[in-house]
């Protein structure tokens, strides 16, 4: 499990609480958490999508989202980017995110915000955004969006939820508000059909080199060195991944 936290409120009076974690990753083994992976009203729906009632599906990505009030340099808010550029498995069209409110979400506390009809386009190339106040660690956004496109806002009620193709547009806005704007979602795959890739010389081979850096500088907080373990962006992804249903074979 990991904890992250906003790049600006975390030099700020509040670094140690609640209002600069901006989200908790990674919580497949929190056996409180991990039954909203498993809860049937989501999982049929995502085997609808991504697969059929016998499907082996596994929880790929999972996050509790937390969005803190902005502090005025904007942090709080998301870039628009596709999911797909934080994944080495492939084929997309068997990847399936369910994103549930966990309060009122609109507007004003930062929702969701997509751009219709681009889950049939492709991978685009992402970075970071060259964003005054900054932004927070891998949150890459795609390379020289353009903020014209139609947009929509996803205002909802706690308890909805959406689910959206990885290669969808999408990003959200800055939290504007004196509360949180909490959210949990899980990123699904079928396990039948996938297979992870190499993004080596792909739009997504700089992501992944930032993630394995990551990932041995946390080798180094457990008193290991990283530099007798060999990474790749694949491992990374297999080591977060747990089964929802069935037994695993490819992920």
């Amino acid at each position: 499990m990991t904890v992250m936290k906003d790049i600006s409120i975390a030099k700020s009076e509040f670094k140690d609480g609640e209002k600069a974690i901006t989200k908790i990753q990674d919580f497949a083994d929190d056996p409180v958490l991990f039954e909203y992976c498993k809860y049937p009203g989501v999982v049929d729906v995502v085997k609808d999508l991504i697969g059929n009632p016998k499907s082996t599906v596994m929880a790929m990505h999972t996050m509790l989202i937390n969005k803190p009030p902005d502090n005025g340099k904007l942090t709080s808010r998301h870039p628009m980017h596709q999911d797909l550029q934080y994944f080495p498995f492939r084929p997309a069209d068997f990847i399936c995110c369910a994103w549930t409110a966990m309060e009122k979400i609109n507007r004003a506390n930062g929702c969701l915000v997509v751009v219709p009809g681009t889950h049939k386009g492709v991978l685009l190339p992402h970075e970071y955004p060259k964003w005054e106040g900054g932004v927070n660690k891998a949150y890459h956004g795609i390379q020289d969006y353009d903020p014209s496109n139609p947009r929509i806002h996803v205002e909802m009620e706690a308890g909805d939820t959406v689910f959206f193709h990885p290669i969808l547009i999408h990003g959200s806005g800055a939290n504007r508000t004196e509360g949180f704007r909490k959210a949990i979602s899980c990123h699904y795959a079928n396990d039948d059909i996938c297979r992870y890739v190499n993004v080596e010389g792909t739009t997504q081979e700089n992501l992944a080199e930032e993630i394995i850096e990551i990932a041995k500088k946390r080798l180094t907080k457990y008193g290991l060195d990283p530099n007798t373990v060999t990474l790749d962006f694949a491992d990374i992804w297999r080591v977060r991944a747990r089964e929802v249903n069935g037994t695993r074979s490819n992920l």
